[in-house]
C-alpha cells in the first residue's frame, strides 16, 4: 500500500526541518516513559499492531531510557500485545534514567540506535519523557537521516501542553470519584469530616474535576493562588456551615468531604489539626479524618475513553513517523492550532512548543491553566450549600 502526505493533511509547517522522506518499512522501537498511566499499554498495543500491519518490525523498549542505553529492546509482534489493553500500567515497564541527560548518555543511545538499525521512536509519557523525545531526534540513523521520533501525551495529572487530555487522565478522575463516593458513605455514617488527597504532583486538575463529579463540599489547588491562612479560613467555614444550619443553609448536613491536591504545600495534617482546634469547641462532635489516596490513584484497568484516545494517539504517530514527521507530539483534541492529521480530533505539534506550554502550565501562567480556574471559581461558591 502507498502511503501519501495527504494521509496527515497538507504536511506544510514552518519548521520545514521536521519534514523528512517518506519511508518504506523500516525498525521502530516503542518506549513508556516517567508515571505510568492507565491506557499506556493500548497505546502500545495500537502502536505495535499498526506499525506490524504496515510492514514495520517493531522493538519494545523495557523500562524506558534506561532500557534503551542498556540494550534492552525486544522484537514485538501482535501476539506480545494481544490482551494488554485491559491492563494498567505499562507492560514494557518505566525506569527514571539521569544517564540519558549527559553527553555520555546520549553517545550510548546513538550507539543503540546504530545497533538496532532504528529508523524512529514512539515514546509515550509525561513531560520529562517529552523532554527526552526531543533529545532523541537529534540522532541519526543508520540511514544517515535523523531519528524520527514521535511522542505521546500520558499522564494523569493532565499537565502537557497542547493536548486537552492525556492518556491515564480519565481512568484517574474515575478512581477518586469513585473512592469519595465510598468515603462519603463512612462520612455520612459518623458525621464525619474528611480531607481527602489526590495526586496531581504541581497540576490541580484531578482534585478540581472530581470535586465537582463527586460532590465534594471544598477543593484547594495550588492554582488558586490563595495563601494557607485563606484555606483554612475557607474551610472552617465549610464545616460550620455544614454542622451550624444558617443563611442559605436551611438544614445541618454534618459531613464534609474536602478534596486536596498534593501541589498544595499546606499538609492535610495541618489542615486536621486547624479544623479541631478552631472548632472542637464550638462542635463538640466533629470527628475529622484524612485519608491520602496516594498511588491507588495510578492503578486499574483504564476506562473505555482512555482506551480509544490511546489507540487513536498511537495510529497517528506510527503513520506520522512514515509521513516524515519527526520531534513531535501526537495531541488529543488541542484548545488551539496544531497540523491536521488523518484523525479529525488529534492533531501534531512541535515539542518546543508541546514543552513551552507544559511548563506554562504547570507555572498556571498558560491560558488552559487560567480558563480552567476561572470555571472552577465560578461555580465553587456554591460547593458547600
Amino acid at each position: 500500500m502507498a502511503f501519501t502526505r495527504g494521509m496527515i493533511g497538507t504536511m506544510t509547517s514552518p519548521l520545514q526541518t521536521r519534514v523528512l522522506p517518506l519511508i518504506g518499512p523500516g525498525k521502530i522501537g516503542l518506549l513508556t516513559s516517567g508515571g505510568d498511566a492507565p491506557g499506556m499499554n493500548a497505546a502500545v498495543r495500537s502502536a505495535t499492531k499498526v506499525a506490524l500491519a504496515r510492514g514495520h518490525r517493531v522493538y519494545g523498549i523495557r523500562h524506558g531510557y534506561k532500557g534503551l542505553l542498556d540494550g534492552q529492546l525486544v522484537p514485538m509482534d501482535h501476539g506480545d500485545v494481544d490482551d494488554i489493553v485491559r491492563w494498567g500500567g505499562t507492560v514494557l515497564g518505566s525506569a527514571r534514567e539521569l544517564r540519558f541527560k549527559e553527553p555520555a548518555g546520549k553517545a550510548l543511545a546513538q550507539d543503540r540506535v546504530m545497533e538496532f538499525g532504528l529508523d524512529g521512536v514512539v515514546v509515550i509519557g509525561g513531560d520529562g519523557s517529552l523532554t527526552g523525545a526531543r533529545e532523541l531526534s537529534k540522532l541519526t540513523t543508520a540511514r544517515g537521516e535523523p531519528l524520527r521520533v514521535m511522542g505521546i501525551p500520558a499522564s494523569i495529572d493532565n499537565d502537557v501542553g497542547c493536548t486537552s487530555l492525556a492518556i491515564g487522565v480519565d481512568t484517574a478522575v474515575n478512581t477518586i470519584v469513585g473512592a469519595v463516593d465510598r468515603i462519603a458513605d463512612t462520612a455520612r455514617a459518623h458525621d464525619r469530616t474528611f480531607i481527602v488527597e489526590v495526586m496531581g504532583r504541581d497540576c490541580g486538575y484531578l482534585a478540581m474535576v472530581a470535586a465537582i463529579a463527586s460532590a465534594a463540599d471544598a477543593v484547594l489547588y495550588r492554582e488558586s493562588g490563595r495563601s494557607h491562612d485563606e484555606m483554612l479560613s475557607h474551610l472552617e467555614q465549610t464545616v460550620r456551615q455544614a454542622y451550624r444550619p444558617g443563611g442559605k443553609r436551611s438544614r445541618a448536613k454534618r459531613m464534609v468531604v474536602i478534596l486536596k491536591a498534593e501541589g498544595v504545600t499546606l499538609s492535610s495534617a495541618r489542615i486536621k489539626e486547624h479544623l479541631d482546634e478552631a472548632l472542637l469547641k464550638e462542635i463538640p462532635t466533629l470527628e475529622t479524618r484524612v485519608t491520602v489516596l496516594g498511588h491507588l490513584v495510578r492503578g486499574g484497568a483504564p476506562t473505555a475513553m482512555d482506551r480509544l484516545m490511546a489507540a487513536r494517539l498511537g495510529n497517528v504517530a506510527v503513520i506520522a513517523l512514515e509521513n516524515g514527521r519527526t520531534a513531535m507530539m501526537a495531541a488529543w483534541r488541542p484548545p488551539v492550532g496544531g497540523e491536521e492529521t488523518m484523525d479529525k480530533d488529534v492533531r501534531l505539534f512541535d515539542l518546543n512548543t508541546v514543552l513551552t506550554e507544559t511548563a506554562a502550565l504547570r507555572a498556571a501562567t498558560s491560558p488552559v491553566a487560567k480558563k480552567r480556574v476561572e470555571m472552577l471559581q465560578a461555580v465553587e461558591s456554591i460547593f458547600a450549600l
